[in-house]
């Protein structure tokens, strides 16, 4: 999962020291403890970074640890591209009894971001318990809910458990990495049949922690923005910089983008925003509780939406969010520029069509000479999915047991993950991995990673009792 480029900052800051927790004994009672942390252990030390780990090697050994429970070679399919033999994945399903019912599908992506020894304090490759916390890439992003999700399916079947629904496992590669071979787009586009389930639940959204450590809610992905960059090109004849003229292509990209930076786009509503909102009104209270409030009640309250839209994270929440992310032009330092591009990078609102974004922006900059284009890729529709009783009803009922009194609150993801892929596939899916993190994200895509051991003890439990209840059986 993608992080921000301020919480990366914020944690290089950090100190060791001052990132260790005082040391606590995480409570590790539950059946199969010591046999998770095994499997924890060897996910999270089989290198799966993209330059000179195997996602494959990685995929090969949870299969193994799956017929080692008593998963046949029908209930697994393990797929890797001739083209990309490392980058491959595995499929695991625990069939039901419910034939008319597509199943339940758990999502995780088991490749992560690239991780230099010289730079950790600790070998990033080696599953580390120290102070209260597990220390290693992808003990966060998303090696320990991948290995829940792969540790449950081993106790269901080790305890006869027959669900109702088949539960269906998928781990994938190619998250974290742009421009190779993504392991949830392609069952999505071409073994839906794999994993077609009537809901997924990935990665996205964790259990929020306040600067204590107090627990203050946790969190369910609701809906996903809409990544698209967008090429402005302003060009120009050019000539001799000693005799400057007005239309030059620099001042008329440093227009356009002025336009870009003043332009609003309009506020939107819609099931994770509007909950998100209303839940979290409770819990901020003051002026930015009562215009989250007002909000919901009136989405035109011009006011609400000016103390909302002050704060980045709200505004974004808010709207179609757009901004310049590069530029480049001219090409000497005594000549008129003859050509001038700039990236707008635009999160979208679930369901706005790119082509409506892309006609706001050129009625924004009003200026013919600069042309509004795609870059050539284009990320799939996220239709954002219903959050209806039956799916947040058992998260809120499990979460009451696991974190009493603390509020489950559906937000909008503002970045994306592979739910895009199998949202855009026709398979409803919500981001909940159901542990907390710190609130610098446990450093994911960051140096030293780590993840609380009771948040992983807790995250197992719940996830336990959570998929039992939507799936049913005995």
């Amino acid at each position: 999962m993608k992080t921000s480029l301020v919480a990366l900052v914020t944690a290089l800051c950090l100190t060791p020291a001052a990132l260790a927790a005082p040391a606590v004994a995480a409570d590790k009672s539950g059946d199969g403890w010591p046999a998770f942390r095994a499997l924890y252990e060897e996910l999270v030390e089989t290198n799966t970074q993209h330059s000179d780990g195997s996602c494959t090697l990685a995929a090969e050994r949870m299969a193994t640890r799956l017929k080692a429970a008593g998963y046949s070679d029908a209930d697994l399919h393990l797929y890797a591209p001739a083209d990309a033999p490392k980058d491959g994945l595995l499929v695991a399903t625990l069939h039901g009894t419910d034939k008319t019912a597509k199943g339940i599908l758990l999502l995780a992506h088991i490749d992560v971001v690239e991780a230099r020894r010289s730079d950790w304090v600790r070998d990033p490759y080696t599953l580390i318990e120290e102070d209260g916390y597990f220390y290693g890439r992808g003990t966060t992003d998303d090696k320990a809910q991948a290995a829940i999700f792969v540790d449950t399916l081993i106790r269901y079947k080790q305890e006869g458990y027959t669900p109702r629904k088949s539960i269906k496992v998928a781990l994938t590669c190619g998250e974290e990495t742009e421009g190779v071979f993504n392991g949830a787009r392609y069952l999505a586009n071409e073994r839906k049949d794999w994993i077609d389930a009537d809901f997924a639940i990935n990665e996205g959204a964790s259990g929020e922690l306040d600067a204590s450590g107090k627990r203050v809610a946790m969190n369910i992905e609701a809906a996903q923005k809409v990544y698209q960059d967008f090429t402005l090109t302003a060009t120009n004849s050019g000539g001799h910089s000693s005799r400057p003229r007005p239309d030059n292509a620099i001042y008329a990209m440093a227009d356009a983008l002025k336009k870009v930076q003043a332009y609003r786009f309009p506020v939107m509503l819609n099931d994770a925003n509007r909950a998100y909102f209303t839940r979290t009104a409770k819990l901020k209270g003051g002026e930015i509780g009562a215009a989250m409030s007002a909000i919901v009640a009136n989405p035109e309250d011009a006011a609400a939406e000016a103390t909302l839209s002050n704060e980045p994270n709200l505004n974004a929440t808010l709207r179609t969010t757009c901004v310049a992310t590069l530029i480049d032009g001219g090409h000497a330092h005594n000549a008129l520029p003859q050509s001038v591009t700039a990236n707008v990078n635009c999160r979208i609102f679930p369901g706005v069509p790119v082509e409506t974004v892309q006609a706001g922006l050129i009625a924004a900059i009003n200026d013919p000479t600069v042309k509004v284009e795609t870059d050539g890729h284009r990320s799939p529709a996220t239709p954002t999915p219903k959050m209806p009783p039956e799916i947040l009803g058992p998260i809120e009922k499990v979460s009451a047991d696991i974190y009493p009194g603390v509020p489950v609150i559906p937000v909008m993801t503002l970045g994306a993950t592979d739910s895009i892929h199998t949202s855009a596939a026709g398979i409803p899916s919500y981001g909940f991995r159901g542990m907390f993190v710190d609130p610098d994200g446990g450093n994911a895509h960051g140096l030293n990673e780590r993840i609380q051991v009771q948040s992983v003890v807790d995250g197992r439990r719940l996830f336990y009792k959570l998929i039992k209840i939507y799936a049913g059986g005995k």
